[in-house]
Order: structure tokens, then C-alpha cells, then sequence
């Protein structure tokens, strides 16, 4: 039976018609204020002009409006863009001219603040623009401007129109724009069956039903982020949403306050969490954790599994092109805590050398992925697509080739070795960058650490540290020789840099190529 991602908003309005589905700050709306909010911010869409396939871009921070804002569009017939609210207007204006967006919903602070701006210097030959008003009820009262007029929309909401039931499962659901930490974004095409597939194998692993209560901080721009709002709507649970984790006791006490079942971190957040007292905290409702975007350093997994043996952690890996691809069933974690697990339900992995040979145990390839997940390719980008989706087992079928070096062990867990980009050629050898993190990031004083290659005329590439240190007394000689005693002499820093904080992507992932 044909599935569309607005029907996990519909399904569980219809089962769960009381029941709280997102608060956010002071907003809290159930099910069916959301259903309601959905369906009018649709008929708006559709009065103005949006159709089928045509991409609606959202920038706003986590919210309602922005909840509301995705499942509208969907429900419209159109495609959602999110762009992270934290972006830049260069990066939005780029957005919106390269996807071709007919629609953009935002506030009217930051529309009146820069976006008009973007409007007249990138924009000029986009049809329409909009922006969504926040108001004491949120995203019952909804304005669109479009060119020189403004719709104002009161009263009750109109029916939908029968053009939103013209949709396949084959038609795009999304656009999700990658980080760009190495060029320009690239806009991952998200088919309905492909998001309704991943979702449904993540609430399957990590066992959601509609008595968990989800918190999550990450952007609803970031796949990781998106997950948590699909997977949360999907089985009827509750998302408590958040701006981000600037003030983590707040986020905590939140935590606490809303009796939160399920927690999604990266790396940067649970160095925080580490470094707090969490004593203070009431944490014994949370059931799980998760942690994407990067590996998490195995003293940091150690480290969680001591402060909180009763909360289950699963640590994964994915890349937007797929949404996920492995999981660590939590009874692994403290057998296991360097692996990131094994291929999500309905899913195949393998790995490949350059010549397309199947590689087996403990020899370092490619991460190939075959599954419903594989996403359509990227949009306006034919050599980009081809490049990373390649014809697959079956006629018509694409696999994802992800540019992630993995290895596995024995009984078939993978292992992260480093992105394909970031092997550091040293002396004739490869060192793999995660490899000397884990080792920096277990030595007492180090909250955080990267590690890059940089120009050597001796050694072709020079092995440097950047470590985030929380206790004073570390120095770079001291860095230094505690890698020498738990490294092969190739893979020991030469150079040894302090920061207060490494640059970050607003994804959570270093910055490497900010590093020299």
C-alpha cells in the first residue's frame, strides 16, 4: 500500500488525537492542533500558487512553525527544503537559487532583518517568496507574500484541494543540502519511499513506541535532526524540540521537567555532558541515547556507559545521501565501543577496494550501501550523482558508494576507519585520523581533539593535533609522549595545537580543512 511521510502526522492524529505531539518553549500542540495547523498552512500553499514537486524552503530555528512548515508542505504536494537558521544568507541566497524554491517561510523579524536583502541581490528571478508569522497561537494566523502581494488568510481552513492526493511514492519529499565543509552544498533528492523506509527501520532498532518522549537539539535541516521529528511523529511519541545546546544545564533540566525517554547527541554534546555533574539531574526515565554525524572517541563511550549503565546507547553512522546506515545494538557497546554496528534493518553493507573487489575481515575499503534508503541523487548535479550512486545488483537499482573507510572484525561488525579525503600520507604510510583522536581523547585533561596532515618536506605529510584541553596542565610535550607510548611512532602528532574550541559544522562535524 502506497505510504507518504505526511501520513505518520495523519495516522497518529487519527489514533492519538489528544496526545501531545511537539513542545517547543511555550508551544505544546497535540496531534490534532498539529494535523489542524498542517492541513491550513496547506490550503494557503496551494491557494498561492504551489503544486506538485514544487520546493517550499523553511528557515527558521527549531520550532513549531518550522514542524508545522514540513508537514504543510508536504501535505501542499510540495517539497521541503530546510536550511539550518544558523546559515549564513550567502549560503541561503545559494539555497534557494540552485533548488529553485517558490516559496521561502520564515519570520518576519528575520525576514525584515536580511532576508529581504538575499531577495534583492540573489534572488530576482524566483517567482515567489513567503514568510510565516509567529502569533500567539502558532501557525493558525499565516501570511505569504508573493512579489508585491500579500495574502492574509483568517477564519477557518479551507478543504485541501484534490491535487495533494496526486502524489506517488516516488515523488521527492525533501531536499536536504550537505554541510559543504568541502565546496558548495549539494541538495540529496529524499523520495517519499526512501524516507518512509529509513524512518521506520530507525523506530524499529531503536524500539520506539508512542510512550517515548524524544528531545533533540539538532536542526530539523540536518538529516540527523530530521530523523528525530519523523521517527517521534511516526509511532505517536512526543519531540521536545530545542534551539540547540548552548545552555546544557537548561537542556537538562528540560530533560527532567518533560520525563524525556530518548536523548540524540554528536560527539561535541557529550564531551559537554561529560564535563557536567550529572548528579543533579533526574535522568532515570531516559531509556536511550544515540550519537551520528562522527564517531564518538571509545573513552567518551566508556566514560557514558559508567555515568549512565541504565540508559541504553547506540552508536551509528549515516551520511544524508542514505540517512543511516549501521547501528550498535546497545548490548555491543561495552564489548564493542569502537564499531559502529551493523546494517539497519532491510539494508546491505559491504566494502570495496578501489578495483571493486569485495573486501572481507579486517582489510580497510569502501562503505558500499544497497537499500530502499538509497536516495535519488543530487539535485541539478548529474556528474555529482553518478559519482556517488552507481548502478547496482539489480536492473534499474542504485547503490550508494558513502566515501567512508570501514573495515570489520570476525562476526561482521564495521569499524570507522576515516573519510576517504582525510588519511594523512606519512613517510609512505597511511594514518587514519580517528585512530590517534581516540588515543588523544583518552589521555585525562582532553575534552576534545582533531587530528590533520599538513605539509612536510621530509615526511610528505606531518601528523598535527588540535586538542581542546580542560585541564591547564596539559602541554603539547605531554600530549606527545603519552601518544608515543600507545602509538606506532607514524601516527604520533609532530605538532601539537590548543584551542578553546574546534571549528565545528553547524551539523556537529569538524571542520578539518580549518585546520593547519
Amino acid at each position: 500500500m502506497r505510504e507518504l511521510v505526511q501520513n505518520f502526522l495523519e495516522d497518529s492524529a487519527r489514533r492519538y488525537p489528544n496526545k501531545l505531539a511537539v513542545v517547543c518553549r511555550d508551544h505544546r500542540l497535540t496531534y490534532a492542533q498539529l494535523e489542524d495547523a498542517a492541513n491550513d498552512l496547506a490550503s494557503r500553499l496551494q491557494r498561492a500558487g504551489v503544486s506538485r514537486g514544487d520546493r517550499v524552503a523553511i528557515y527558521l530555528p527549531n520550532s513549531v512553525e518550522a514542524v508545522v512548515g514540513i508537514f504543510g508542505i508536504l501535505k501542499a504536494g510540495g517539497v521541503f527544503v530546510a536550511v539550518n537558521r544558523a546559515a549564513k544568507l550567502e549560503r541561503l541566497g545559494f539555497i534557494l537559487k540552485h533548488c529553485g524554491a517558490r516559496v521561502l517561510i520564515t519570520n518576519a523579524r528575520v525576514f525584515d532583518q536580511g532576508v529581504k536583502k538575499v531577495e534583492t541581490r540573489r534572488l530576482d528571478d524566483a517567482p515567489m517568496f513567503g514568510e510565516s508569522l509567529f502569533t500567539k497561537t502558532p501557525c493558525r494566523s499565516l501570511a505569504a507574500q508573493f512579489r508585491r502581494q500579500t495574502f492574509a488568510v483568517s477564519g477557518n481552513p479551507p478543504a485541501i484541494t484534490p491535487a495533494v492526493t496526486e502524489r506517488s511514492e516516488l515523488d521527492l519529499a525533501c531536499l536536504i543540502y550537505t554541510s559543504g565543509t568541502t565546496g558548495e552544498p549539494k541538495g540529496v533528492m529524499c523520495g517519499h519511499s526512501n524516507v518512509v523506509f529509513i524512518t521506520r527501520a530507525i523506530a524499529e532498532y531503536l524500539k520506539h513506541t508512542e510512550r517515548d518522549v524524544v528531545l533533540s537539539v539538532l536542526p530539523l535541516s540536518f538529516s540527523y535532526g530530521l530523523y528525530q521529528l519523523l521517527t517521534t511523529v511516526c509511532v505517536g511519541g512526543t519531540l521536545v524540540l530545542e534551539e540547540s545546546f548552548a545552555f546544557p544545564a537548561a537542556v537538562l533540566q528540560q530533560m527532567v521537567r518533560e520525563q524525556v525517554t530518548g536523548f540524540a547527541g554528536v560527539p561535541t554534546i557529550y564531551s559537554i555532558i561529560l564535563g557536567m555533574d550529572l548528579r543533579e539531574f533526574d535522568l532515570s526515565r531516559l531509556r536511550y541515547l544515540t550519537n551520528a554525524a562522527a564517531g564518538l572517541p571509545v573513552e567518551h563511550v566508556k566514560r557514558l556507559r559508567r555515568l549512565l549503565p541504565n540508559t541504553e546507547l547506540y552508536l551509528m553512522h549515516g551520511l544524508t545521501e542514505v540517512a543511516r546506515t549501521m547501528y550498535l545494538p546497545p548490548d555491543q557497546a561495552d564489548r564493542r565501543p569502537a564499531s559502529s554496528g551493523i546494517a539497519v534493518p532491510g539494508t546491505e553493507l559491504w566494502i570495496e577496494d578501489e578495483s571493486g573487489r569485495r573486501l572481507g575481515p579486517g582489510e580497510v575499503g569502501e562503505l558500499v550501501v544497497r537499500g530502499p534508503h538509497v536516495m535519488r541523487g543530487y539535485w541539478a548535479d548529474p556528474k555529482g550523482t553518478a559519482q556517488r550512486f552507481r548502478p547496482g545488483p539489480s536492473p534499474g537499482e542504485r547503490i550508494c558508494y558513502s566515501g567512508d573507510l570501514f573495515r570489520t572484525d570476525a562476526e561482521g561488525f564495521f569499524y570507522f576507519v576515516s573519510r576517504k579525503d582525510d588519511i594523512i600520507k606519512c613517510r609512505g604510510e597511511k594514518v587514519a585520523p580517528r585512530e590517534v583522536e581516540n588515543v588523544l581523547c583518552s589521555m585525562p585533561g582532553i575534552q576534545d581533539a582533531a587530528v590533520v596532515g599538513v605539509p612536510d618536506p621530509l615526511l610528505g605529510q606531518a601528523v598535527k593535533a588540535f586538542v581542546v584541553a580542560a585541564d591547564s596542565g596539559v602541554t603539547a610535550a605531554k600530549v606527545m609522549a603519552y601518544c608515543q607510548a600507545r602509538l606506532e611512532p607514524v601516527m604520533v602528532p609532530q605538532k601539537v595545537e590548543f584551542f578553546r574550541e574546534l571549528p565545528k559544522t553547524d551539523n556537529g562535524k569538524i571542520r578539518r580543512f580549518a585546520l593547519h
